[in-house]
């Protein structure tokens, strides 16, 4: 999983990397043009905002987003989105644990109880070792301990129930910081927008339309992508959320049956 996680990151990074870098230097392309063409900002802009639905589909959305990416500034904007770069990376590494994790429980008790008919303790013992997932490791633990006695082996699967939790659980507070800064990345550019709209209101000594639209522009697009951002993060992590609770009923609906079989087996044992 470590590697899995590593290679993820490291793609999501090399990726983001290349496409700030356009993105600022479009931006420094646009600064150039507005300094050398100022009367020719307005058409400029307008040809700008009827390019998407010129071109249409994918390749449109994809110079609309661009565009506003630059407008709300390359810098700032890359900032924030390094909060959905790292926050998509751990999403996709948990889900990929916890569909790796499932398991058939109802074929596992089958074949741990017909085992222990077969061969005892040591053969579902290799079958619970063969088997991949959280419940076979509790039930491992828990069948390794039988023979200091089944109040010993109730109490090793409760406990290495709650070991196994943690491991579903592993990365979800990282998760939950990433939806928390993306909001507050962009209400902290809504804030450095506004700002430079005051600055520009100061130089020029009057309240123009077109002075206080440039900064408060700023503002919401940065806003608007720290929420979206949010968003996107908070329905990843109620999904994995979901994950962690399925697998949570089956261990602990598993380990129940376990306990009944182990007693059973006990009494048989007993005979």
């Amino acid at each position: 999983m470590k590697k899995v996680f590593a290679t993820l990151t490291v793609l999501a990074m090399l990726t983001f990397g290349s496409a700030v870098m356009m993105a600022q230097e479009e931006a420094a392309a646009v600064e150039e043009a507005a300094v050398e063409q100022v009367d020719e900002a307005a058409p400029v802009a307008e040809e700008v905002a009827e390019a998407p639905a010129e071109d249409g589909g994918l390749v449109a959305l994809h110079k609309t987003l661009k565009t506003k990416f630059i407008e709300g500034g390359a810098g700032f904007m890359a900032l924030t989105l390094v909060t959905l770069v790292f926050g998509l990376a751990l999403c996709i590494e948990r889900i990929i644990y916890l569909s790796l994790s499932k398991t058939n429980t109802k074929q596992l008790l089958d074949n741990v109880e017909a085992a222990l008919k077969e061969g005892g303790i040591e053969k579902a013992l290799e079958v619970c070792r063969n088997t991949r997932g959280p419940v076979a490791s509790i039930f491992y633990q828990g069948l390794s301990r039988y023979d200091e006695g089944i109040d010993v082996v109730e109490k090793t699967v409760a406990s290495y129930g709650g070991v196994q939790l943690g491991l579903l659980e592993k990365n979800l507070s990282w998760i939950t910081l990433f939806i928390a800064i993306a909001p507050s990345l962009g209400f902290l550019g809504t804030i450095i927008g506004m700002i430079e709209a005051f600055d520009k209101i100061q130089q020029v000594g009057d309240i123009s339309a077109t002075v206080v639209a440039g900064g408060i522009k700023v503002a919401l697009l940065t806003t608007l992508l720290g929420l979206v951002i949010a968003v996107v993060l908070q329905l990843f992590y109620n999904y994995i959320l979901s994950l962690v609770e399925g697998l949570v009923n089956e261990m602990e609906d598993s380990s129940i049956s376990l306990l009944d079989i182990v007693v059973e087996y006990d009494k048989a044992q007993k005979k």
